[in-house]
């Protein structure tokens, strides 16, 4: 069985390693001339981890992130802490898998040499995907360049702005979420008695919030700000921003986060756009998976885990149903529902991070400081259905 891929992302590149792993041929067609993106951070929950124990690249991926002692929130401010989840050795007795934070680039290296190791023919960088055509017994793709390229089922791994969604439903219509994004990567030894603590750490505030962890064996830490904006609506993280805009978006915060805007060399910026979950994500020999089917706002560190999971079961699914069809089938209907209930709960952590008023952040961050001091099993059952999940054992 021949699979197309369209997409080298992570969810891309994924999913060939999967087809892979249950005996499919792949062929992987990247638009972009190289594998790498603007430098950022990202977070490999246990949930995600376990596909890649399946994999075989735990230990890769392992060996060039960084394993934070705890997940943790604070008031942006003042710094105060809300609570703190322990992780590190924790996560993999309690989730069965560790909890990882990565360079982004980090990560698409680890996959692209396991899929180059495996098959070393499969990945087309500089091929565009602009659509596809498909009979009783194939699909087939054209390329921007003209060409052509047959196989027995397509998979859009090709992100937020995908031409296979857009061939399967039509024209998208994202809603500006009235929040903006930055972002930045900074070297640990830059940031002296302010670097980020060894921690994934949420910081709370009034119509703002961010996230600080360290990658890249812990020698760099990550930045990403949430800020409600009206005036910026470009989605595209290759936009830059400049040092003084980003500094004023977080006035008076903790020094820990002025000192990272402080220290980058380069901040990027974007708008956020929600979208709405779609009715479907197949068409016959055809589907969609990751972005391209269930975009997610930042919230939950879930949009990459969730096209993790995709990969493993639509491989799983598309070479054990009787038909490509049947088995693309089947894939969405055990991934639907689980994506769209954690792209609500992404989408319902933007009102959590950013309450405005003193009643506000007290109603919501009191009952979690409680929690965090006197009842800190409760925080981790609610991590219990993401984290916990594993795809690998429902054959």
């Amino acid at each position: 069985m021949k699979i197309l891929i369209s997409g080298g992302g992570i969810g891309g590149l994924t999913a060939a390693l999967c087809f892979l792993h249950h005996g499919a041929e792949v062929t992987v067609m990247e638009q972009a001339t190289d594998l790498g993106e603007v430098g950022a951070g990202i977070q490999i929950p246990p949930n995600a981890m376990k596909v890649f124990a399946a994999l075989g690249l735990d230990a890769a991926l392992a060996e060039t992130a960084f394993r934070p002692l705890a997940i943790e929130a604070r008031m942006g401010r003042s710094g105060m802490e809300l609570f703190q989840i322990p992780l590190a050795d924790h996560a993999i007795k309690r989730w069965g898998a560790p909890y990882l934070n990565i360079y982004r680039v980090d990560y698409i290296a680890v996959l692209e040499a396991a899929l180059r190791a495996q098959s070393p023919d499969a990945l087309h960088l500089d091929a565009e995907v602009v659509g596809y055509s498909q009979t009783e017994h194939a699909v087939e793709v054209q390329l921007a360049d003209g060409r052509r390229i047959s196989g027995d089922v397509l998979i859009g791994a090709d992100g937020i702005h995908s031409p296979v969604r857009t061939q399967i439903l039509g024209a998208e219509k994202p809603v500006f979420t009235g929040n903006i994004a930055w972002r930045a990567i900074v070297p640990m030894a830059a940031l002296g008695e302010y670097a980020p603590r060894p921690t994934a750490c949420v910081w709370m505030g009034s119509g703002k919030h961010c996230v600080t962890y360290r990658v890249r064996r812990g020698t760099l830490a990550n930045f990403v700000g949430v800020v409600e904006c009206d005036d910026w609506t470009t989605e595209s993280w290759t936009e830059r921003g400049t040092r003084e805009e980003a500094l004023t978006n977080f006035e008076g915060w903790h020094p820990t986060i002025t000192s990272l805007l402080g220290e980058a060399d380069a901040l990027y910026r974007w708008a956020l756009f929600d979208r709405a979950p779609l009715p479907r994500w197949v068409d016959g020999r055809v589907a969609i998976l990751g972005d391209a089917a269930h975009p997610m706002l930042p919230f939950m560190a879930q949009g990459a885990a969730m096209a993790v999971e995709d990969a493993w079961v639509v491989a799983r699914e598309v070479t054990q149903k009787t038909s490509p069809a049947r088995g693309l089938e089947a894939y969405q209907h055990l991934r639907q529902t689980r994506a769209s209930r954690v792209q609500a709960g992404s989408r319902a952590n933007t009102k959590t991070f950013h309450k405005r008023t003193r009643l506000g952040q007290l109603a919501t961050y009191g009952p979690m400081w409680l929690a965090g001091k006197f009842a800190p099993m409760a925080l981790h059952k609610r991590q219990d259905p993401i984290y916990g999940h594993d795809v690998t054992r429902l054959d």
